[in-house]
C-alpha cells in the first residue's frame, strides 16, 4: 500500500505567509510490507522448532554475519541460503561461510534503519565460475536496497530500458532492467516493498578498468538467482512522513549572496540555456565543509594558451552590474553544468553530477592553484555510515533515518588519505565529524583545481539518482553561519523587499510553483 508523504509544496498552494521562513520540503512516497507473504516465501531452516517465527530464526542466524538485521522494517532479501547453513541442533547453527553467498562476498557495509536497508557485495571474476573470461581488475560490487520511503520526482532523462531475461521475469513478475546514471539497475516490487539491485558499469566495450554493462547484467543476474528473505522484523515501527521543513535563521547576512537555483553562467550549461530549478531542500545537513565562508562556484573549466582557468567566484558581478565589495561573495548552482556525464534530472539528460565546494582558505582567483589542496576540513552533513571500498577515489555518507534516506558523495579527496582516515565501507560517523580535507585528486593529485565535488542521490522507482543539492547547501550554510543570505535580484529573481528581508520571495515562491506543476506534468 503506497500513500503520498507530507508535501512541503503546499505552502505555495495555501499562502506566503511562512515561505519565507522555511524551506520547501520533498514529496515522498511510502510502502508498507506484506510480512505474511514475507514469512510464506521462506524455506525451513535446518532443525527448526514448529513452534519457531521463521522470520526470527532466519534473522538470528543471518545477524552473524549482517548485524542489526533484525532491526530492518522491511523484509530483508540477500544473496544468503540461509536454509542451506550447518545446524546440529536448533539455536547451534555455523557462521555463514562464502559457499551461502553464491561466491559474493559481503562487505562491511550494511546499513538498517527507518526507511529499510541497503547491502553492498563484491565479485571477484576469478572466482565465479562461467565469468572468469571477464577481463576486469577490480572486485564487482553489487548492491542491493530495500524502501519502505521513496522520493517522488520528475521521470528520469536518458534512461536506457532494456528487457528482461524470461527467466528473470518469471521469478520477479513485473521487474525493470535499465541503465541509468551509469549504473545497470533491476527494480521490483515484493512483499509491497520496492527493491532494487545495482552495479555501476561502462555501456561499452569491456576494458581492464571500466566493467561493460552486458557484464554486469551477467553479474546481477547471477545475484538475483541468489537473493532470498534473510530476516526482517514486523514489530519495528517505522516514521516515513519527512521531517519538517528546514527553518531559516532570522538575522540576514550582509556577506553571503546567492544566485537563483537553476541560474548557470551563461554559456555552461550542457544543451541547454539553464539548470534545474529545483527549490527543495531535501534534508537539514550540516554544511560539509568545517568553516566559513565557503563558496559553492562553477569550476567549468576553458583553455587558454595551454593552462587549465575556472571562472572565479568573485569576480562575478552581482546582478546589478557592480562587482561585489571585497566582503562579499557570491554563490551560484552549477548541478548540470557541460559534463559528459548522465544525470537522469538534468534538462539533456547529461551534465555536472553535483556541486562544487571551495574551502575557505581558498582566495577566489582565476587560477586553478589560488586554492591550497589539503587544507581545508570537510566534515559529515549527517550522521549515517559510509560506503567506500578501499579502491575508490570517492566516497559516499549513507544516512537511514526516520522520514529520510540519502547518500551524499564526496569526490577529489586523495584516496591514500581516506585509506588513512579510515573512511571505509561500515565505519559509522556522526554530524559535523571529521571526514578528510579538500583537495584536488582526479586519478592523480593536481589533476583538477582544489575544491570537494558534492553529490546528493535520493531513491527513486530507479533507486538512487542525482538531484540537485543547491538549495539543501543553502539551507545548511545558513544555519553554518546563524544568517540567512540574500538571493541576487535578476533573471528569476525580484528585488529585495522594503522591509530588508532576503529578495525574490515572491520569486522563490513562484518558482517553487512552477516546479511542482511541471512534476505533476511530468508523471502524467
Amino acid at each position: 500500500m503506497r500513500t503520498l508523504g507530507v508535501l512541503a509544496f503546499i505552502i505555495v498552494l495555501t499562502g506566503l505567509a511562512r515561505s519565507d521562513d522555511t524551506w520547501p520540503a520533498p514529496r515522498t512516497l511510502s510502502y508498507t510490507a506484506d510480512w505474511s507473504a514475507a514469512r510464506d516465501a521462506l524455506a525451513p531452516v535446518p532443525q527448526q522448532n514448529n513452534a519457531d517465527d521463521p522470520l526470527s530464526v532466519a534473522a538470528s542466524i543471518a545477524a552473524m554475519r549482517f548485524p542489526g538485521i533484525a532491526r530492518s522494517p522491511v523484509p530483508v532479501l540477500l544473496p544468503f541460503a540461509v536454509d542451506k547453513i550447518p545446524c546440529d541442533q536448533p539455536g547451534d547453527c555455523k557462521t555463514p561461510t562464502g559457499s551461502l553467498l553464491s561466491g559474493f562476498s559481503a562487505t562491511e557495509f550494511f546499513q538498517v534503519g527507518p526507511t529499510g536497508y541497503d547491502a553492498t557485495f563484491t565479485l571477484r571474476m576469478q572466482d565465479a565460475p562461467g565469468l572468469s573470461g571477464i577481463a576486469y581488475r577490480y572486485p564487482v560490487v553489487v548492491q542491493i536496497s530495500g524502501f519502505n520511503l521513496l522520493y517522488d520526482l520528475p521521470q528520469p532523462k536518458g534512461a536506457v530500458e532494456q528487457p528482461v531475461s524470461a527467466d528473470i521475469a518469471t521469478e520477479f513478475p513485473g521487474i525493470r532492467r535499465q541503465i541509468l546514471e551509469h549504473t545497470l539497475r533491476y527494480s521490483f516490487e515484493r512483499f509491497g516493498i520496492p527493491y532494487v539491485v545495482s552495479i555501476q558499469c561502462f555501456d561499452g566495450p569491456q576494458r581492464r578498468n571500466r566493467l561493460a554493462c552486458r557484464n554486469a547484467d551477467r553479474i546481477a543476474q547471477r545475484f538475483l538467482g541468489a537473493l532470498r528473505v534473510a530476516g526482517g522484523n514486523p514489530s519495528v515501527s517505522a516514521t516515513v512522513s519527512p521531517p519538517a521543513a528546514a527553518e531559516r535563521p532570522a538575522p540576514q547576512s550582509d556577506a553571503f549572496r546567492y544566485h537563483p537555483v537553476g541560474k548557470l553562467i551563461a554559456g555552461s550549461g550542457m544543451r541547454a540555456a539553464a539548470g534545474v530549478a529545483d527549490p527543495t531542500v531535501y534534508a537539514r545537513i550540516r554544511f560539509p565543509a568545517a568553516e566559513a565562508p565557503a563558496y559553492v562556484n562553477t569550476q567549468a573549466f576553458r583553455r587558454r594558451g595551454g593552462l587549465v582557468i575556472a571562472w572565479a567566484p568573485a569576480d562575478e558581478a552581482d546582478g546589478t552590474g557592480s562587482k561585489p565589495e571585497p566582503a562579499k561573495y557570491i554563490w551560484r548552482d552549477n548541478f548540470c553544468e557541460r559534463r559528459d556525464f548522465a544525470v537522469g534530472q538534468c534538462p539533456s539528460g547529461r551534465g555536472h553530477q553535483g556541486q562544487d565546494i571551495l574551502g575557505v582558505s581558498c582566495t577566489p582567483g582565476p587560477r586553478k592553484r589560488d586554492c591550497p589542496a589539503n587544507r581545508d576540513a570537510v566534515v559529515a552533513a549527517r550522521a549515517g555510515m559510509i560506503l567506500r571500498e578501499p579502491w575508490h577515489d570517492s566516497f559516499f555518507l549513507v544516512t537511514n533515518a526516520p522520514g529520510e534516506r540519502m547518500r551524499f558523495r564526496h569526490l577529489h579527496m586523495h584516496p591514500q588519505h581516506l585509506d588513512a582516515g579510515g573512511i571505509v565501507s561500515g565505519r559509522i560517523v556522526r554530524e559535523g565529524e571529521p571526514l578528510g580535507t579538500i583537495s584536488n585528486f582526479s586519478r592523480r593529485p593536481g589533476m583538477t583545481t582544489t575544491h570537494l565535488h558534492f553529490e546528493l542521490q535520493v531513491p527513486t522507482r530507479d533507486g538512487y539518482v542525482r538531484v540537485n543539492p543547491y538549495m539543501t547547501l543553502v539551507a545548511a550554510y545558513e544555519h553554518l553561519i546563524g544568517a540567512r543570505g540574500v538571493e541576487i535580484a535578476g533573471s528569476g529573481a525580484s528585488a529585495s523587499n522594503t522591509e530588508g528581508a532576503p529578495a525574490a520571495t515572491k520569486s522563490r515562491s513562484k518558482q517553487r510553483t512552477r516546479y511542482a506543476k511541471s512534476q505533476s506534468r511530468k508523471r502524467r
